[in-house]
């Protein structure tokens, strides 16, 4: 477990935009080469485009050309863990990795993509 990347979920929460919803939420993702790129949930009023921490740090990473990923850690107040389309994003971009759920208090689970999502739909479904 990497204490840098959950520091940053953390952190990434202040800068979370949620005006509607109030649930503030921060992300970020390591690397295999050791960068570490965060993403906080950023709300719509037109609510189905709305994002979540775990997808913005997951696209700013592949954008800025910062892949693979080798984990993520994803922080709410209460320990909430991601969304079932984040699950899907994660295991389409990353596989199987370590996700870690942090609360205020910091590090509340240690679980996996592959938890997080079983008998994924992916690529091997479409050939």
């Amino acid at each position: 477990m990497n204490h840098s990347l959950i520091k940053k979920a953390l952190d990434m929460r202040k800068q979370a935009h949620a005006p509607y919803s109030k649930y503030y939420v921060g992300a970020a993702v390591e690397t295999d080469s050791g960068h570490i790129i965060g993403g906080c949930n950023i709300e719509s009023s037109s609510y189905s485009l709305t994002c979540c921490a775990e997808r913005v740090a997951l696209f700013s990473s592949l954008a800025q050309d910062y892949f693979p990923i080798k984990a993520l850690a994803v922080s709410t107040e209460n320990g909430g863990s991601p969304c079932g389309a984040c699950r899907q994003v994660i295991w389409d971009l990353c596989g199987d990795i370590p996700v870690y759920i942090c609360d205020d208090s910091g590090l509340v689970d240690t679980t996996t993509s592959k938890e997080l999502l079983p008998k994924a739909f992916d690529q091997k479904f479409l050939k």
